[in-house]
């Protein structure tokens, strides 16, 4: 997994929909936090709900949210629709899988805030509610709610 300071790599994949997305052309726009992701990983699982709860509450000077699936679209579709996930996905290429072996993946879900400078300033896998509240704090928004019984951590 690459590391907090790194140059973030850039890289071009499509959405669902087969629109083109290039990472460096996103952050001339603003900071992105890249999140990928396998429709059958129970951390994924998990994890995107609270997620969204971000994008949906995100203020004006909030990271832009690229989910990056490393399955097909349909069954990326799938996950969506079944956990409420609403933010743009792009597809990893399932032969070779370029984002994720270039951002070094072994496990999912595996999330880097990558600044407008290109670097990585936030990096961590699998479910860490402390990483999930600070991601909060940039998308000034809250991730979790008053009473709600989270884990501290879920490995990926």
């Amino acid at each position: 997994m690459i590391e907090c300071g790194t140059a973030a790599p850039d890289f071009e994949l499509s959405d669902l929909d087969g629109k083109p997305w290039q990472l460096q052309e996103a952050l001339k726009r603003g900071p992105v936090l890249l999140a990928f992701f396998k429709t059958s990983c129970p951390t994924c699982q998990f994890t995107f709900p609270f997620l969204q709860r971000l994008v949906n509450g995100a203020g004006p000077d909030a990271p832009h949210l690229v989910a990056i699936t490393q399955d097909d679209a349909a069954a990326t579709r799938q996950f969506e629709e079944k956990f409420g996930v609403s933010m743009p996905t792009l597809v990893d290429e399932p032969r070779g899988w370029p984002a994720s072996n270039a951002y070094r993946i072994t496990h999912v879900p595996s999330l880097f805030l990558v600044e407008k400078d290109g670097r990585i300033s936030q990096a961590f896998d699998g479910f860490s509610k402390a990483e999930i509240e600070k991601l909060g704090g940039r998308f000034q928004a809250a991730p979790f709610r008053s009473g709600e019984q989270v884990p501290e951590l879920r490995p990926g």
